[in-house]
């Protein structure tokens, strides 16, 4: 299958003006997938070498220094940075230095979490207080550990609801609904408060728990700046000026450039995975590599291999009177009908064969991204209980992802994270299945596990130890677990009401998870092929990266009664 991987460097523009991608590289872009990835990789090592030398980036990123120079505490935090700062992370925090509110709205991984950091970081220097808040626990633990490895545990708090620690620490991580239930009984914590960093802002589009991020917005004290980070949304300047006029001084920052492009996938049962889109030029403004004004109106071309799969369906469905395709041939399926796992190279008695495009097995597609040198992966299940299935699967189908070396490391692991855990209730909790599975490589992630054994999962798939997890979409609110590629099962979930297909917004959100900043050189989006699966929708849910942000504020009884007992009762309210 012909296929053209997008190379570091400014897009070519064909005659009409539009960007074309890099120029085609017979040495590489025939190669098969995993072939592909290495060369490309040997590639960029090889460049990354050869300027590897002191001082050898001094003039290409002096400019960006006399910038981050301009301001004394800018100087002081890039000091303590392993990494240089992107123009827009150093714009953000400029405006946050100069005494004004920012907006910054970029792709998921660009390094937005950044600019929160340097509000922490003004707070600490100036004797103010600082608040973290986050849509959910898992994100507010993960970042109060970041910021406790960084400014001690002295200094560094945490509030869910159910967990409180070191609550009048300078700097508290909390979730949003903490932060607004404070506002209204006049906490006195709030005092001195002078910086709110608002991670995953652009959850107020949410129609259950949005209007909580507007009701803190419009509350907080005049005095507080809010640094407020968000997905990249294509009213961003819209939701600024908002912010501005309820706010003050608000400044929006918006970079649209993805640093590791995505290249997106379908995979089918029958001819394996193909490309989403033709080539190159299409999936450089797909992926996320050419930013919106030099993609224009572009829309990029969908697969011809892919849009004939679903005409052959569609015949196929008509022709046995809408009773579906003929089931697939190719040997006995095991109970469950998932496959047994083959070497690499192998399709074995799982793999759908015959003209039906059936949906591949969990274990097939795990066995697909690890022979394609895709893993880790994060697989999004939108079912508790669908993830913990997933595991038990390829359990079931003889999966195995590690090494012994690499089994005897997560077995001490794990012993070590839940040494204080009774046996008796281990035996409850399903540990021995799930140490199991962990150590074959393979585990889940969702809000019905133990909080202990998510934290175990999140750690050995940053170490590179679990290289599958199956996840709920909690997993893609700002988790740090970036993986290599991220695989959707189905782009239809229960959104509260109903099922329904899932947004271009929240396309964008899970398969942002995928390409890891300085280890990849590209990431990797895949949908499974279901019956049914219309490629164009796909392409149109894939090459959407700005979506327009909503609010979904609506006034309440219980809002309404706070805000009689904090403004109209003569309290001290901020709004």
């Amino acid at each position: 299958m012909p296929s053209r991987r997008r190379r570091a460097g400014s897009a070519r523009r064909d005659p009409e003006g539009r960007p074309a991608g890099p120029a085609p590289d017979p040495d590489v872009d025939d190669l098969p997938p995993a072939a592909r990835y290495a060369a490309v990789r040997a590639r960029r090592d090889a460049v990354e070498a050869a300027t590897d030398v002191p001082g050898a980036d001094r003039d290409v990123d002096q400019d960006r220094d006399d910038l981050v120079r301009r301001g004394d505490e800018l100087t002081r935090f890039r000091e303590q940075l392993p990494f240089r700062l992107d123009d827009f992370q150093v714009r953000a925090c400029r405006a946050l230095e100069a005494g004004r509110g920012v907006l910054v709205a970029a792709p998921t991984g660009a390094g937005k979490t950044v600019v929160g950091e340097f509000a922490v970081h003004l707070a600490l220097a100036g004797g103010r207080k600082a608040f973290y808040t986050t849509p959910i626990k898992a994100l507010s633990n993960q970042k109060h550990a970041e910021l406790v490895e960084r400014h001690g545990a002295d200094r560094v708090g945490l509030l869910t609801g159910d967990v409180v620690v070191n609550g009048d620490a300078p700097v508290v991580v909390m979730t949003t609904e903490v932060l607004r239930n404070m506002l209204y009984a006049r906490s006195p914590a709030l005092e001195g408060l002078g910086y709110v960093v608002m991670d995953e802002v652009h959850y107020l589009a949410d129609r259950f728990r949005g209007p909580v991020w507007e009701e803190v917005i419009l509350h907080l004290p005049r005095e507080v700046l809010i640094a407020s980070l968000s997905a990249t949304v294509s009213n961003a300047e819209e939701f600024g000026a908002w912010l501005d006029t309820v706010r003050g001084g608000t400044e929006v920052v918006v970079s649209e450039v993805r640093p590791v492009p995505l290249w997106q996938h379908v995979l089918t049962g029958r001819a394996g995975m193909l490309d989403l889109f033709v080539g190159a030029q299409d999936q450089a403004v797909a992926g996320g590599s050419v930013d919106a004004d030099e993609a224009g109106d572009l829309r990029p071309a969908v697969n011809p291999e892919l849009l004939a799969i679903a005409r052959d369906e569609e015949r196929s469905a008509r022709a046995l009177g809408g009773r579906g395709a003929p089931a697939p041939r190719g040997g006995r399926r095991r109970r469950g009908g998932y496959p047994p796992h083959r070497p690499r190279g192998q399709a074995g008695p799982g793999a759908p064969s015959g003209s039906s495009q059936r949906a591949p097995s969990r274990a097939h597609v795990v066995a697909e991204l690890d022979a394609a040198d895709l893993l880790p992966a994060i697989t999004f299940v939108f079912s508790r209980a669908g993830c913990d299935a997933a595991v038990r699967q390829c359990l079931a189908a003889g999966l195995r992802l590690t090494t012994p070396e690499e089994r005897v490391e997560i077995r001490a692991a794990v012993e070590a994270a839940c040494a204080d855990i009774p046996d008796t209730d281990l035996a409850v909790l399903g540990y021995w299945e799930w140490l199991e599975g962990l150590q074959r490589g393979i585990g889940a992630h969702h809000a019905g596990l133990l909080p202990r054994f998510k934290e175990v999962v999140e750690d050995l798939f940053s170490r590179g130890l679990v290289r599958c997890v199956f996840a709920t979409e909690t997993l893609a609110l700002g988790i740090n677990m970036p993986a290599r590629s991220v695989v959707l099962e189905k782009l239809v979930k229960f959104n509260g009401e109903s099922h329904a297909g899932i947004t271009p917004g929240e396309y964008t959100q899970l398969t942002g998870r995928a390409g890891r900043r300085g280890i990849d050189v590209e990431g990797h989006a895949v949908v499974l092929w279901q019956p049914g699966l219309d490629p164009e929708s796909v392409a149109g849910l894939a090459s959407r990266r700005l979506y327009p942000l909503r609010s979904s504020f609506r006034p309440t009884s219980n809002m309404a009664v706070n805000l009689v007992d904090t403004v109209g009762g003569g309290g001290g309210g901020g709004g």
